[in-house]
């Protein structure tokens, strides 16, 4: 028996060169031992009874050991029937860990048909509280691209793909004292559950950059596989996105400098996405400009991050009317216009990437293909408190980082199709709408405007759509616009950037039956620190925080829920650009310590770890002593005028400090029905706010976010 497990294991390691990670956490173990696992496909198990250095018992389905091939090997490998939903069952399994001994299980109870983690049984999680054994995560990598897993027509399948078994530190799960009873056995499954996502997030190295990110999607999802579309109806496969991406990095190479920052004055299209990728293929960081701030907006952007050259396309710029920026902004940089470039490629140029982007060792001579992962990838702007853009810089780890913690809570696969109108100078755009899709077989299809209301449902119904990015103010505006069957065949809706209202929440499940998936993020953080999930999802929160962060919460003076949020983690930025000191970057440092990032977020969590966004610590005014959040303002103003946009601010007031004043949509606004609201819902009088102002139109950012700077400036003139 033991010259066949040989022979066996010495085959697969050939094979799928299996390599083990952590192996040190192998030894030293305790008798007691709940070995947990992802379960990917049918050769799972044996990986596990072959390349464990003990012999192990595998708890397995009780309906599953009842098939021929189990039958055949029960006799040569430990089996344990287990029936996750028979409390029977599971005093069995708790007695056989207290007699000592080391038990397999697949916590999900299946193979995966998703290529993610599936829903987690509460069974083994109780198993491990109540034996108090260890319990040994292991992530199982690569066999889910093999033809025995489920996942057949959704990735790549071949015979031999390389498989790594990462095993994470041992553990033991415990309850906290209060929760007693029937509890008992669902919290010790979301323990298990967050343990087990956690393994996935730790368990896939971050050690790389976007480019060979990119090569590594090439060859799991296939080069002729179509990721990138435009109104334009120009499709690129992987292979098509690497051949122009080299073609254009070459001459952008005799203009710019390795390491120098390059803007991207361009809007969402694929040749954005190309002018992106050719930056990060030989070294350079696209600076990604927000073309809707104006001339003083762009050139304060480009001194800030030292710019030099921008890249913009003539069409773009007449189109958009952008003549008079675009002059004023070359006074200060180097325009170079994508089409100037497109008559120098010839049919030479052609030719030789043509072969060079075939193969991927031509590639890596070629590109800046070996650089450091915390190198900066890309840069990103965000106004400051005074409307002057600071550039966040984004590391290739921040961004590839961000990603992975997305897919190890989402089931995203190469049959989604992306219908991103978000900007990609906006993190939720390009992180989520663009480099998220890419990095995961799925297409993105790219447009070039969110404020289209009538014409982006048209589109999600023309390309069959599957997930949606927006924002409450977008996604409104497409709710109300849209025929209830242009989002048929949307699965995922994601909002960000600014609070879902309840209404906009309500209209999408009537009307397209669909839920939102309400999330919380900040540039800083590539942008998503936290999101609702499928399996993780309550209405007027922000959801749970991404694997791999860290959080602190400081107290804050006069509010007695809640807390100012700090953040750690490997999506967290490398740092700012200042206006008042270009170029250099200066590291997220707060009281907290080094790489704690200040959101400057008022929140609070619930018993599961669910965030609910109080406001911004700038987003509160102090009435007399008392902190108010503007938030709250707005919030009751939503409930009595549902169906527009307002916006809170705090200023100054001789006799109490600040007062709030609130602009608001709603025709013929009046303070009185504000106060009736807030009788009705027990709302204290000082949140409400001093003065109603009625406008046309709330001013907004390019991103659709509500633009406060210009607000308090609009109710100052009208106060």
């Amino acid at each position: 028996m033991q010259l066949i497990i040989s022979m066996l294991r010495w085959l697969l390691s050939r094979l799928y060169k299996v390599e083990i990670k952590g192996e040190q956490y192998l030894t030293g173990l305790d008798d007691k031992v709940i070995v947990v696992a992802n379960h990917t496909s049918f050769i799972d198990a044996l990986l596990l009874f072959l390349f464990l250095p003990f012999p192990v018992t595998f708890a397995i389905n009780t309906h599953q050991h009842q098939c021929w091939y189990v039958q055949k090997i029960k006799h040569l490998v430990g089996m344990f029937p287990l029936d996750p939903t028979n409390p029977l069952s599971i005093r069995g399994l708790i007695q056989r860990l207290n007699e000592g001994g080391r038990i397999v299980i697949f916590p999900e109870g299946r193979i995966t048909v998703t290529g993610s983690l599936m829903k987690i049984y509460n069974g083994p999680g109780l198993v491990a509280i109540k034996s108090g054994a260890q319990v040994l995560p292991v992530a199982i990598d690569g066999a889910r691209f093999t033809p025995f897993s489920k996942l057949k027509g959704k990735v790549r399948l071949r015979w031999f793909p390389k498989i790594t078994l990462t095993v994470m530190p041992p553990r033991k799960i415990e309850l906290p004292e209060n929760v007693q009873g029937r509890e008992q056995r669902e919290y010790a499954g979301k323990l298990l559950s967050d343990l087990m996502t956690e393994m996935m997030f730790q368990a896939e190295s971050n050690n790389t950059t976007l480019f060979k990110g990119l090569l590594d999607a090439r060859n799991i999802y296939g080069g002729n596989h179509v990721v990138v579309d435009d109104p334009l109806k120009n499709p690129l496969t992987y292979n098509d996105l690497l051949l122009r991406s080299m073609l254009l990095g070459q001459k952008l190479c005799s203009r710019t400098a390795k390491g120098d920052n390059v803007g991207v004055l361009l809007p969402s299209m694929a040749s954005t996405v190309v002018t992106f990728w050719s930056l990060i293929a030989y070294g350079r960081v696209p600076a990604m400009l927000n073309f809707t701030v104006g001339s003083a907006g762009l050139v304060s952007a480009c001194e800030t991050a030292s710019m030099n050259v921008v890249i913009t396309s003539r069409l773009f710029v007449e189109r958009s009317k952008l003549e008079e920026v675009v002059k004023g902004l070359a006074e200060k940089v180097e325009i170079i216009y994508l089409e100037d470039i497109a008559t120098e490629i010839s049919a030479s140029d052609k030719a030789k990437a043509f072969i060079s982007s075939k193969l991927d060792s031509l590639i890596k001579s070629q590109t800046d293909f070996d650089r450091n992962p915390d190198a900066p990838a890309v840069v990103l702007f965000t106004s400051g408190s005074e409307g002057v853009p600071k550039g966040v810089v984004l590391s290739h780890r921040n961004l590839l980082s961000n990603i992975k913690q997305l897919t190890t809570r989402f089931d995203f696969n190469a049959h989604d199709i992306v219908l991103n109108a978000m900007p990609m100078f906006h993190s939720f755009g390009l992180t989520g709408g663009t480099l998220l899709a890419i990095m995961s077989g799925m297409k993105t299809v790219l447009y070039p405007s969110p404020l289209h209301y009538r014409v982006i449902p048209e589109v999600a119904y023309d390309v069959s759509a599957t997930i949606l990015f927006g924002t409450n103010t977008f996604l409104s505006g497409y709710a109300k616009s849209a025929h209830p069957y242009d989002f048929y065949s949307v699965r995922y809706v994601f909002a960000g950037a600014e609070k879902l209202k309840a209404d906009v929440r309500e209209m999408w499940q009537q009307k397209f039956g669909l839920r939102v998936f309400e999330g919380y993020g900040t540039t800083e953080c590539s942008p998503v620190v936290a999101a609702n999930s499928p399996m993780d999802y309550l209405p007027d929160t922000v959801g749970r925080l991404m694997p791999g962060m860290e959080y602190e919460l400081e107290p804050v003076p006069g509010l007695d829920e809640g807390g100012r949020l700090y953040v750690r983690g490997p999506n967290v930025m490398s740092g700012y650009l200042l206006n008042d000191n270009p170029g250099v970057l200066v590291p997220p440092v707060s009281d907290h310590g080094e790489g704690w990032y200040d959101t400057g977020d008022i929140i609070s969590f619930d018993e599961n770890g669910f965030i609910t966004i109080q406001g911004r610590v700038k987003r509160f005014a102090k009435v007399a002593g008392e902190m108010v959040s503007l938030t709250v303002v707005e919030n009751l103003a939503s409930k009595v005028w549902p169906d527009v946009t307002h916006a809170a601010v705090a200023l100054e007031d001789e006799g109490k400090g600040e007062k709030v004043v609130l602009l608001t949509e709603a025709k013929s606004a009046e303070r009185s029905a504000m106060a009736e609201q807030a009788r009705a819902e027990g709302i204290g009088e000082i949140n409400l706010p001093r003065q109603v102002f009625s406008v046309k139109e709330i001013p907004l950012l390019g991103t659709g976010k509500i633009d406060y700077i210009k607000s308090k400036a609009l109710a100052e003139s009208l106060s």
